[in-house]
């Protein structure tokens, strides 16, 4: 006797074969049967004549490992269709933890919630504790070269001793034994910033021999992205492991365009044997902390650091005008959109301005936008967050459209409600899997339904060496989504990003259903995943 039977629809089997109408059987956490199931009892029978029935979808570039301590139902994202998030990444995870550097790490981080205190050490303890809760997601863990650094040097900026790199490759091998995929960067953030490609590929190479691999948030995506697509492969290369080119784009008008020119280095990658793949969401708006706008020196030592320096005139000043001019090596939001294209999307203690642009706060307050940023920088303590107008529809739909591109939000677990339902972030992390599905294949047609779930299934799954998710076959894990091909649709906008997407009718993780109707059910079958 099957646990859930799921009768009529039709099934897109992740892999990109076209879709067939069949029913399907869940036993325990697994898929039983698929075909004509009219003949077996169920002790649930779902109908879904009509609507179409997809492996759950998988978050290839994600941060949710702050908000789903405060979230772990996943709202967001488990009714997008998300039943696997890729945390940890951007080089920023949330182990392993120098007791010597806490207090950095902490502050380093975009959001804590209760009970995240940082009192593990490894990154095996950190999810052992993580794991104790439970969430509706599964998640998959990146260590990040931030975090190690912290963990090595603080917020040091220069090379690192031979004794300090010893210990970061040390934690690089420690943290994949317990239980992280691979190894993530961030190269414009601090102080991820601070290290020269060697560091990197010395942290990799260990990577690679524990079978991990690396994902890369660039060190530059506009007038520098080539270049830093190029520093990735090398890395790859050198370090012999795959490589994830997180969220594909080309920033500032006067890089539109190059996005082709990235996905051919990619391309030569491939056929030099690499394993080299990216992926992108589905806006044209990137979104990141607002102390990103400052150089990167002025975060060395960390975020009180940083916080002393905005409060003297004379460093501000100096900050303020390489704010205005840019700085050699370095990702230029200005330059790349204007401090009008620059919107406020969380800024604590001054929640009246978000929403606004900077430019439009700045002559309300009669300040120059450079330090008016600064401003909502102190107020936050670091933490003020922006969404960043600097992208081109036409370069994303030339990504989407890349069979080596899959899908990731770049965003996070959150709720409308309380603590999580505060500012107005961007709208991917409500609507990143349904906007692909409505507006890129049934509205405008950019790729086909059975290219657009594969992007979100088991493309994903193949890079991550996933054998039983992201397809539909019987013997693998039940996480499903059942959606509604006619109406699926994100309703989260830049002025009001809290709002569920529309037509994700049933998700299942783990054989359990977490989304019935539209609704969470409460479950939180998810679980912290193991490298394969």
């Amino acid at each position: 006797m099957l646990d859930t039977k799921i009768e009529g629809a039709t099934v897109l089997d992740g892999a990109g074969a076209t879709g067939f109408r069949a029913d399907l059987g869940i036993v325990d956490e697994t898929i039983a049967a698929v075909g004509d199931l009219s003949r077996k009892r169920a002790g649930t029978t779902l109908r879904a004549s009509g609507l179409t029935l997809a492996p759950g979808f998988i978050d290839m570039h994600s941060h949710s490992d702050w908000r789903l301590w405060a979230n772990p139902r996943a709202e967001s994202k488990i009714r997008q269709g998300v039943t696997t998030e890729v945390v940890g990444n951007c080089g920023f995870s949330p182990a392993p933890v120098n007791p010597t550097f806490r207090e950095e790490l902490r502050g380093f981080a975009p959001f804590l919630p209760d009970g995240m205190d940082f009192s593990w050490g490894s990154v095996e303890e950190y999810l052992t504790r993580f794991d104790r809760g439970g969430a509706a997601v599964n998640v998959v863990q990146l260590v990040g070269h931030g975090t190690l650094r912290v963990a090595a040097m603080g917020f040091a900026r220069r090379t690192p001793s031979a004794a300090e790199l010893t210990h970061m490759q040390r934690l690089v091998a420690e943290s994949l034994e317990g239980g992280a995929w691979g190894l993530s960067t961030g190269l414009i953030y601090a102080p991820g910033s601070y290290a020269q490609t060697d560091e990197i590929v010395a942290l990799a190479e260990v990577a690679g021999r524990n079978r991990g691999f690396y994902a890369s948030h660039v060190r530059g995506e506009g007038a520098n992205l080539l270049k830093a697509v190029s520093e990735a492969i090398q890395i790859g290369r050198e370090g012999a492991l795959p490589v994830q080119v997180s969220h594909l784009k080309a920033a500032g008008r006067q890089h539109w365009g190059r996005v082709t020119d990235a996905l051919a280095l990619i391309h030569a990658a491939r056929a030099e044997g690499l394993d080299v793949t990216a992926d992108a969401y589905p806006y044209t708006a990137s979104s990141t902390t607002l102390r990103t706008l400052l150089p990167g020196w002025a975060l060395e030592g960390g975020i009180h650091a940083m916080l002393e320096r905005l409060s003297d005139p004379k460093t501000r000043a100096r900050i303020s005008g390489e704010m205005e001019t840019g700085r050699a090596g370095e990702e230029d939001f200005v330059a790349n959109a204007g401090w009008d294209g620059i919107m406020v999307g969380y800024a604590p203690n001054r929640p009246e301005v978000e929403g606004m642009r900077l430019g439009e706060i700045a002559a309300a307050w009669g300040r120059t936008p450079a330090d008016a940023a600064m401003d909502l920088i102190v107020a936050g303590d670091g933490r003020a967050s922006m969404i960043v107008f600097q992208l081109d529809e036409a370069d994303l739909r030339v990504a989407l459209q890349s069979p080596h591109v899959m899908i990731g939000s770049d965003g996070s677990a959150l709720s409308p409600v309380g603590e999580l339902g505060r500012g107005k972030p961007h709208p991917r992390s409500y609507g990143t899997f349904p906007r692909v599905l409505g507006r890129y294949w049934r509205d405008q047609r950019v790729l086909s339904l059975e290219q657009a779930v594969h992007k979100m299934t088991g493309l994903p799954a193949r890079k991550l060496g996933l054998k039983d998710r992201g397809v539909i076959r019987v013997g693998a894990k039940a996480d499903l989504v059942v959606f509604n091909h006619k109406t699926v649709i994100d309703r989260a906008t830049y002025e009001d990003p809290h709002q569920y997407a529309a037509g994700i009718e049933y998700v299942f993780v783990n054989g359990r259903l977490v989304v019935k109707g539209g609704e969470h059910t409460g479950s939180l079958p998810g679980r912290v995943l193991t490298p394969p």
